[in-house]
């Protein structure tokens, strides 16, 4: 059986530190996978990613220590079937505002009694052994994206649904939806008391806090308020930025 490493560690009160994977290139996920990360994210909703390409790429991690994880287009029971089929074992769903719609991402989640899942995990193989379904729901990771004002006032209902694990903050889109202007004072203090309220609501019903970040900058405050699933940055935002360093060094750019 495959035991789920980053889950464990943030059941142990660790932050899990991940990478998002959004180019669409399964070579660039297997990159990442030995580097130290705790998992890497396949953006399934924002990245450059097709079926084959996902279905490669949790390959790719999997020949290095980090975990596979998916990010699903949208709250699909065959969108996440899907992916876990193809060996994924954590799934982020977006843009979920209320319980129903959490409890929707559950029952996709997991084997009958705890869910709907359908039976036919197709391309687990590389997990080990033949007995997927008799591990699969205690390792499996499910968080959800609260990311909205009707999520934010939903948060404690949302986060109580059996079968949701945790919760991965997508702070843009949540300060969009407050209509928050970020670059005031008020509007980041606002956005900021909103992810709080949040962090809380996962510890009132024992789920993991997590925020989606795309530097250490960002996520350090986060990690330092006990965030635990997190990630610091997208393989897309690394590649431009190691690349334009190496061109100012040689005085190519400005």
């Amino acid at each position: 059986m495959a035991i789920n490493k980053a889950k464990q560690r943030m059941l142990q009160g660790k932050a899990a530190i991940g990478a998002e994977a959004g180019v669409g290139s399964p070579f660039s996920a297997e990159l990442m996978s030995p580097l130290g990360f705790d998992f890497i994210l396949v953006d399934n909703q924002h990245g450059n990613w097709d079926e084959r390409g996902t279905f490669e790429a949790m390959r790719g991690i999997g020949l290095g220590p980090a975990v596979p994880m998916a990010r699903v287009r949208q709250n699909d029971f065959g969108a996440i079937g899907r992916l876990l089929d193809m060996g994924a074992l954590g799934i982020v769903v977006p843009m979920v505002h209320n319980a129903e719609l959490a409890k929707e991402a559950a029952f996709a989640m997991r084997y009958p009694p705890h869910g709907g899942r359908s039976g036919g995990a197709y391309g687990v193989g590389f997990h080990g052994g033949d007995d997927y379904m008799s591990w699969a729901d205690d390792e499996l990771f499910l968080a959800v994206q609260i990311e909205s004002a009707e999520g934010l006032e939903n948060a404690e209902e949302i986060m109580a649904v059996e079968g949701v694990d945790g919760c991965w903050v997508g702070p843009g889109d949540l300060g969009f939806s407050m209509g928050l202007d970020r670059s005031t004072p008020e509007g980041e203090k606002t956005h900021t008391e909103a992810i709080d309220s949040i962090f809380a609501a996962c510890r009132k019903t024992g789920k993991i806090p997590g925020l989606s970040s795309g530097s250490v900058d960002v996520a350090q405050p986060w990690l330092d308020k006990g965030g635990l699933f997190m990630t610091i940055g997208v393989d897309s935002r690394w590649m431009k930025e190691g690349a334009t360093e190496a061109l100012r060094r040689l005085g190519r750019t400005s």
